[in-house]
């Protein structure tokens, strides 16, 4: 089950049936299966609230991901996106914001999925499954 709220901002216009088939299929070509994604989409000011409150980072980010099982197999979590910074970043990077937004939500299941980006090398080998991940919109219907 994937399913998109908005916490303190509207959920951004998308066809929700494409992405959740987009998900899931890349997700299954890493021979996982979607338990239970939420993504709830939020303000600047929210996440960065979350960050420091939660995790002790005091810095605003596009993505904060909750893991909420131990199961390899079976991803399950909360993916908390600041729109306000994913557009800000769209913008720096000369971007389409609907782009971005995609690679933000898949950057969030890379994480659950188990790749990393805090060395360099992590952060080059999460860039190529986050191109990946873009790739393969085409087929489902973007």
């Amino acid at each position: 089950m994937i399913s998109f709220q908005g916490v303190d901002v509207d959920v951004p216009v998308m066809n929700p049936e494409v992405l959740k088939r987009w998900i899931n299929g890349f997700v299954g070509s890493y021979g996982k299966v979607v338990g239970e994604l939420y993504y709830l989409f939020c303000s600047d000011e929210y996440l960065y609230k979350m960050n420091v409150e939660v995790l002790r980072h005091d810095f605003y980010t596009d993505i904060i991901t909750f893991q909420f099982n131990d199961n390899d197999a079976v991803l399950s979590g909360e993916l908390y996106i600041s729109i306000d910074r994913v557009k800000e970043n769209a913008l720096a990077l000369g971007l389409r914001y609907e782009d971005e937004l995609n690679r933000v939500m898949a950057h969030g299941v890379l994480h659950l999925i188990g790749f990393k980006d805090k060395t360099d090398e992590d952060a080059i080998m999460m860039r190529q499954q986050e191109d990946f991940c873009l790739k393969m919109r085409n087929l489902y219907g973007f």
